[in-house]
């Protein structure tokens, strides 16, 4: 069986190298790497691969590495050179068409992380910790032609401590992925594999995120802030006004303290010596332990008190 895999950033990584490393020994082939374009990172903006092609050249020099700007007649042709019978899709970023599709005879399977059909759609991780689930999932299932919405493969639920940033989160996501996919190859080679149709009436959706949902509105409750901090780490990060400057809070902790419902959310109330810098919500004190002032490194709350003299007592945002 040859195969198309289609990625771009790390989480797809392992579940790349998984089928790599499967080879004809046992069945498969991996035809190539469809992949996103080379974009500008870093300081010096220059181009580079993916995370995914990066991948592969240290695993293969000679597997192709397809990078279309669209999935166009011309991407098109280059797929079916490559005579490929399966399309698996992890975190690619475009939406696969009837004609793409039809280039594989043997149709296509995506990687989703979260318990389908919960979290269709681009962000389903951090979607997750914001709503402080208590589990979230793999799901491998078939493509159809609305996303994310094809028979259910194979699926496997992944306790959630309430601790988890979407870093953290995607790196067990990955993990869990590589180590779920070998099986539900060899099923689709043998035969043997029963896909299990979605719940559509139960679907829930996620949309991307910007870097503007980063703002800390203080106003909602701190077991909400607390939960988008960990959701936007690594990015956008959350961040709110220190007077002209914008200040990214990293780490904090919902507290149980109710605070003072007379205070405006966004006020600094002062310390706890085992928690953090205490700061007032709409519900609740968020114990704020590690800040960054934007063009400057991260600090833990003391050594950021000890260098931003007079913090206590302002209102951010």
């Amino acid at each position: 069986m040859r195969v198309l895999f289609a990625g771009s950033p790390g989480i797809a990584v392992p579940s790349l190298e998984a089928v790599a490393a499967l080879g004809e020994t046992e069945g498969f082939d991996l035809a190539g790497l469809l992949t996103n374009p080379d974009s500008p990172r870093g300081r010096s903006a220059r181009p580079e691969p993916t995370e995914c092609a990066a991948a592969l050249r240290r695993l293969s020099a000679s597997t192709p590495v397809l990078a279309p700007e669209k999935l166009d007649a011309a991407a098109r042709g280059e797929v079916a050179a490559l005579s490929p019978d399966l399309l698996i899709s992890f975190a690619y970023g475009k939406i696969f068409g009837p004609k793409f599709l039809a280039l594989f005879p043997l149709g296509g399977i995506n990687v989703h992380p979260s318990l389908l059909p919960r979290y269709r759609g681009p962000t389903p991780i951090p979607a997750a910790i914001i709503s402080r689930e208590r589990e979230t999932g793999i799901t491998i299932q078939k493509l159809a032609p609305e996303m994310d919405s094809g028979d259910i493969l194979a699926q496997e639920a992944v306790p959630l401590d309430g601790r988890e940033t979407t870093a953290s989160l995607g790196d067990t996501m990955a993990r869990k992925a590589a180590e779920l996919l070998p099986a539900v190859l060899a099923g689709i080679a043998a035969g043997t594999i029963e896909p299990r149709p979605q719940d559509h009436s139960a679907a829930t959706y996620c949309s991307l995120i910007a870097k503007e949902d980063g703002v800390i509105a203080w106003n909602r409750s701190a077991a909400e802030i607390e939960a988008r901090i960990r959701a936007f780490t690594p990015w956008p990060l959350s961040w709110t006004m220190h007077g002209e400057t914008e200040l990214f809070v990293l780490k904090a902790e919902a507290l149980g303290d109710p605070g003072d419902a007379g205070l405006p959310p966004g006020q600094v109330l002062g310390k706890d010596r085992n928690k953090g810098i205490l700061i007032q919500t709409g519900d609740g004190i968020l114990a704020a332990s590690e800040l960054q002032y934007r063009a400057r490194k991260a600090l833990g709350w003391k050594a950021f008190l000890n260098g931003t003299r007079d913090f206590i007592g302002t209102r951010l945002g």
